[in-house]
Formats: structure tokens, sequence, C-alpha cells
């Protein structure tokens, strides 16, 4: 019977004598609470993200979209929000490389520089494009990020992708093509210019060159990655703090600041929000870190994608953006698109050079 292995050996050894018995139970007994402390584990961090990004979004969209006071003010200070944003990262960073016992790596600069600088100009432009468009429109827009990141692998660094990455993409376009189309309606003599077709304002433009910028962010972390070794609470550190010192000085040449301060006067409770937003933004962070490290890129994936879906459902209900059976249609579509490249693209990732 030495051929066989594993509980086989341990169920015949268990015969023998009460020892062994004994040894075989704690063996059981352990892995039992190893699986067991995975799985309160993993649903901690399925909760975590859950939790904290729906949480997010309705603030994001409750900030950008509300009406203050009885002049019924609007907030318009995206710098502002974008620079709590990245001040609470980079405490969250801090707080957590120093709680792990580890320090702050070196940095190649000039690629965090570059990394920031796309990195802010996504999240400015994703945060504004939600003063023009609905909030589903933006979720399901940044949810094309898998099309930039493979144009520019393709393009620069010369990567081969599988003939279902390609359908997968392709699922996605035409999920976003039906989410912003538009039927006909007005149709008349006099009133031949209010034809159907695919809608593009500014706010969608907006979410194009967050789209490219992210695809250009991503690249930069691979080759950090790939080439330094950084961990990640580091990167965030690095990349938090240049974006930080970008933004301040944008604030301080635009007058933003000293906007934000009168506004912050008159509506104290933006405050409350702008920090309860940068949190959540932050702990869902490391919870994304913390599946990925513990049980690998998948599940996160699949985690962030129902998760999106849920924000729009949450969106549709909360602040009462409609959505025509089309629209729905084409939600559908591309969270299918998304799910399968989660399931069956990362077995077969293409990142071949």
């Amino acid at each position: 019977m030495s051929g066989q292995t594993g509980p086989v050996y341990s169920y015949e050894k268990s015969h023998v004598s009460s020892s062994g018995s004994s040894s075989s139970s704690g063996s059981f007994f352990k892995s039992s609470v190893h699986l067991s402390s995975n799985k309160r584990q993993f649903i901690i961090c399925n909760a975590g993200i859950f939790i904290t990004y729906l949480v997010y979004g309705v603030l994001q969209e409750n900030i950008l979209k509300s009406e203050y006071g009885e002049s019924k003010e609007r907030y318009t200070y995206t710098l502002v929000l974008v620079f709590a944003q990245c001040l609470v990262h980079v405490l969250f960073a801090q707080t957590a490389i120093k709680t792990q016992g580890g320090h702050v790596e070196s940095s190649p600069r000039v690629l965090f520089i570059i990394m920031s600088l796309s990195y802010v100009g996504a999240m400015l432009a994703s945060n504004d494009a939600l003063r023009y468009v609905s909030y589903p429109t933006q979720v399901l827009g940044k949810s094309m990020k898998p099309i930039p990141v493979m144009i520019l692998g393709v393009l620069l660094a010369r990567k081969k992708y599988p003939y279902s990455k390609y359908m997968y993409v392709l699922m996605i376009v035409l999920g976003v093509a039906m989410f912003m189309y538009k039927p006909k309606k007005n149709i008349s003599p006099t009133n031949q210019d209010k034809v159907g077709g695919i809608s593009v304002g500014y706010g969608e433009l907006l979410l194009l060159v967050s789209l490219l910028l992210d695809g250009v962010t991503g690249g930069v972390q691979d080759k950090i990655r790939s080439q330094h070794k950084i961990k990640t609470h580091t990167m965030m550190l690095h990349m938090n703090l240049w974006s930080s010192l970008f933004l301040f000085i944008g604030l301080i040449v635009t007058g933003e600041l000293v906007s934000f301060i009168g506004f912050a006067s008159r509506h104290p409770w933006i405050i409350f929000q702008l920090l309860t937003f940068s949190i959540c933004s932050a702990v869902g962070q490391n919870f994304i870190f913390m599946t990925i490290t513990n049980f690998g890129p998948l599940p996160c994936s699949i985690i962030t994608t129902t998760r999106k879906f849920f924000t729009i459902l949450l969106s549709v209900v909360i602040f009462r953006n409609p959505l025509s059976w089309m629209q729905w249609s084409g939600t559908i579509l591309v969270f299918l698109g998304l799910s399968f490249d989660a399931f069956f693209g990362k077995k077969n990732d293409g990142g071949k050079s």
C-alpha cells in the first residue's frame, strides 16, 4: 500500500494504534479550522467590498448631484473631492505599512510621477462626468476599462490575447452601445432633427478620457511591479503622495480651495460627506488588496463585477434613475461580458509578449 498517499494512508494508519488515530484527528481538526478561517475571511472581504463601495457610490452621487441649502447650490469642486480622497489614502497606506512592521521602499520617481498624473486625470474626468451623466452611465462606462488596457497592451507591450478575450470585449462594447442608444421620438415634418442614435455628449467624452488614462495608469503600475518589486501599500502611498502634491498645486492655482472654503462654511455637512466618502474608498481598496492576496484576482474580479451591478440597482432605486428596456438589456450584456472574462479570461490570460 505504499503507493497510496494522503487521506488513505492516514486512514489505514488509524487502525494500527491509538496514537495514529489521535494524530489523524488532530490533522483533520486543524484542516477544518483552516478551511473555516479561510471561508470566514472570504466572507469578510466580500462584505467589505460590497458595503464600502455601495456606500461610496451613494455618497459620490449624492455629493455631485444634490442641491445644497435654500439656494439649491451644487457641488462643483472636483479637485477638492479627489484631493481629500488621496490624502486619506496616504494616511491609510502609511498606517498599514507601520502596522505590518514594514518600511517605505524606494521608488522610481519618474514612473510614479507619470502614473500619478494619469491617475489624477482619470479620477477628475470620472468625477466631473457625473455632473453631466447619470451614475449608472458612469459605472457602465468605467466597466469598459479592459478595452484601453488591451489596446495599449497590444500596441505598446506587444501582448497577444486569445480570441475569446476579444469576444468578451465585443459583448461589453455592444452592451454600452445599447445603453447609450436613444430611440427616435417627436418626429414630425417640422422637427426632423430629433432622431434616434447613440448619444455622446461632454460627460461621455470625459468617461472616454478617464478610460484612456486608466489604461496608462495600469500599464505603468505593471511596469513598476515587474521591474522594482514594490509592495502594494508602498505603491498606494507613493502614488497618492504625488497625486496630493499635484492636486494641491491645482487647488492654489485655480483658486478652487478658497471657493470651497466658502462653500463649506455655508454647508458644513459637506466635510462629513467628503471624509466618509474618502474613508470608504481607502477601506474598499484595502479589502480588494486582501482579496487578491489571499484568494487571487479571479474571485476579486467576480466580486467587483457583481458589486457594480448592484451599485446600478441601488442608484436606480435611491436616486430614481429610470432605465429603458434597451438600457437594461445593454447593462446585462455588459456584465455578462465582464463575468465571462472573470471566469474564463483569467484562466487563459493571454498576457504573452
